[in-house]
């Protein structure tokens, strides 16, 4: 039994690894958060403690006795990532012994400018250690989260689904022209939470890269395995140009819209284009595609196979 301190742990990715660990009944779990209390959290497996994250000194204090510290923080507006930067200093000043970063995505982040804030706290990390191991970290990354290719049809508790480039319940998909050869990671949001609950138990030290494969595919087989999935039927595939998503000047009948807590819903029509373009222009340069690290590290865990999850996921569906 170890202490964990879960930072803005009441997103979405936070709450399913919080659900995870508290079913363990192992370990005595902070909640660190700017927001009050709900009036539901009240329970004997978490303790809720609100925060601004302004002052590493009350961080630190925070902190006392905390063996692990794990970062939802989203900190898109500020790409220099000021919270983490004093989350990490706050857990080197109570002598926390592992520290994961606000992470849950991908190994590459070009193209995708709203994770700027990543980038900075690798560094910042990286320079921390530079000398000598001041503070053990993994950067947990899962690739894409493959419950989104359930849309509209709900695949996990806490996250929500939002449209994609590749739209299984329209039968329609954007394509980049020659990129049908990309590959990205596709992991479900359950094998992540079983897996970052390994690692909490996981004696040996963390691996800086902590890349969690659920599953490679290339966009092309991915195209295939989804008409396969909605019956056999065709999708109706438009093709862009990667230098036209580069300048915005590309054309389709319909564009994704990105639904997600950190956008205000009257800016997400307008943002819809820039999202989609990053997107397509990410998995084509195959930004996201991760490392097996924890895979290796935990060889007796089973990923979920995607066939035998769409397949299921979508199975009577009209």
């Amino acid at each position: 039994m170890v202490k964990i301190a879960i930072a803005g742990g009441s997103g979405g990715v936070g709450q399913e690894i919080v659900d995870i660990l508290v079913a363990t009944k192992k370990h005595e779990i902070l909640l660190l958060s700017r927001k009050d209390a709900p009036a539901e959290s009240a329970s004997q497996a978490t303790t809720w403690i609100k925060t601004d994250y302004s002052n590493v000194d009350e961080l630190a204090q925070i902190l006392q006795g905390v063996h692990t510290v794990l970062s939802f923080v989203t900190e898109q507006e500020d790409p220099t990532s000021p919270v983490q930067k004093k989350l990490i200093d706050a857990s080197v000043k109570a002598g926390v012994k592992r520290f994961a970063p606000s992470e849950w995505v991908s190994s590459g982040l070009a193209h995708m400018s709203w994770y700027g804030f990543k980038e900075t706290t690798r560094q910042y990390l990286k320079d921390l250690n530079k000398d000598k191991k001041v503070l053990e970290y993994t950067l947990f990354q899962p690739g894409y989260f493959l419950n989104y290719l359930t849309r509209p049809y709900p695949s996990t508790k806490h996250i929500p689904l939002t449209d994609l480039p590749w739209d299984f319940n329209n039968r329609r998909w954007l394509a980049v022209d020659e990129g049908q050869n990309s590959t990205l990671t596709l992991t479900t949001v359950a094998d992540l939470a079983n897996v970052v609950a390994q690692a909490i138990e996981f004696e040996g030290e963390w691996p800086v890269v902590g890349g969690i494969k659920g599953n490679d595919i290339t966009m092309g087989e991915l195209l295939a395995l989804a008409e396969n999935v909605r019956g056999g039927k065709p999708f109706a595939v438009e093709h862009v140009k990667a230098q036209d998503l580069e300048a915005g000047t590309w054309k389709t009948s319909w564009t994704p819209v990105i639904e997600h807590a950190s956008i205000p819903p009257e800016q997400r029509a307008g943002l819809a284009r820039f999202f989609t373009s990053s997107i397509l222009l990410a998995v084509n340069a195959n930004q996201l595609l991760v490392s097996d690290s924890w895979n290796q590290l935990l060889p007796d865990y089973k990923f979920t196979v995607i066939d035998e999850f769409l397949i299921e996921a979508w199975k009577g569906k009209p």
